[in-house]
């Protein structure tokens, strides 16, 4: 076997230099499609049931029919880190709409198209627990809940991606985007939290925000601790004033935002509501039981 990765498309494995898709498929030319970012911790694949649930969610809005059962998608992705013998991984799971012609109409693709390529992601600073980072509001307003909304884990990702172009040439980490009305959405790939006087706070997805898998379990760890949680809109002015802010995201998982738009949050370092929390999504990372052993 090649020492190259090996890359899962329709059932069958092909080395990363040869994995491919067809310049007709819909995923490519229309972004039609949807997917997921998956961890693996130590040979348990994170949350892999609640991934596969929201990727079938995502699916049922944009009308894709999964090709594969939820227990044959969760098999093909063991396998396949089985294969590349990884204990340790991010996962990236595609389903696309599948080869049609040129035109828009879905009904030209017969079939849907799953990939599953596992490897590795790095998207912050490996100090950013202990330090925080830096971000920016960006002009690009999240798509609203009645268009391409990011309820919707599709493979058209362009309102990030500007909104990342942004932060880049800003010199911020991350961005942060706000929905139509001017209220805070997520960022580009990472839910939101402020905390004030002890109190946390985050965006409904009402939003256009995508209900995040590490967010729900943050959620739970708020209230296991006895803290108060409140899902409200968030103005720009309640994070430039908050006493702690932090992003939470599966490559993301949870990191303490020090400064927005020049702006310091708190005393510029991770908060200790922050750090408790960074400590107890820690242990249930360790915890097998909160995920699929390879």
């Amino acid at each position: 076997m090649s020492n190259e990765l090996q890359i899962y498309i329709d059932g069958e494995y092909y080395p990363k230099s040869q994995a491919k898709i067809s310049v007709y498929d819909h995923g490519f030319l229309y972004g039609d499609g949807v997917f997921e970012g998956i961890r693996v911790y130590n040979g348990v694949v994170f949350k892999l049931k609640e991934h596969v649930d929201r990727l079938y969610r995502s699916a049922h809005a944009i009308t894709l029919r999964i090709p594969l059962t939820k227990e044959e998608i969760i098999q093909a992705v063991i396998e396949t880190l089985r294969k590349n013998n990884l204990k340790d991984a991010y996962i990236r799971l595609v389903v696309s709409r599948g080869v049609g012609d040129l035109g828009l109409d879905p009904r030209k693709c017969p079939k849907a198209s799953v990939i599953i390529i596992t490897d590795s992601i790095s998207i912050r600073a490996g100090n950013a627990e202990e330090v925080g980072i830096t971000t920016m509001l960006s002009w690009v307003r999240r798509n609203p809940v009645d268009s391409t909304t990011h309820e919707i884990k599709s493979l058209n990702y362009l309102n990030s991606i500007l909104a990342k172009i942004e932060a880049n040439a800003y010199g911020a980490d991350e961005a942060i985007c706000l929905e139509s009305n001017g209220c805070i959405a997520e960022g580009v790939g990472e839910n939101v939290f402020i905390v004030k006087n002890g109190e946390l706070l985050t965006p409904p997805t009402s939003t256009g925000a995508l209900a995040g898998i590490t967010a729900d379990i943050v959620t739970k760890l708020a209230e296991k601790l006895g803290y108060k949680l409140t899902i409200a809109n968030l103005t720009p002015f309640m994070i430039f004033t908050a006493d702690e802010a932090f992003f939470t995201g599966t490559a993301m998982e949870v990191v303490p935002i020090r400064e927005v738009n020049k702006r310091q949050i708190g005393d510029g370092k991770p908060g200790p509501i922050t750090q408790k929390l960074i400590a107890e999504f820690q242990k249930v990372i360790e915890d097998p039981a909160n995920g699929v052993k390879i």
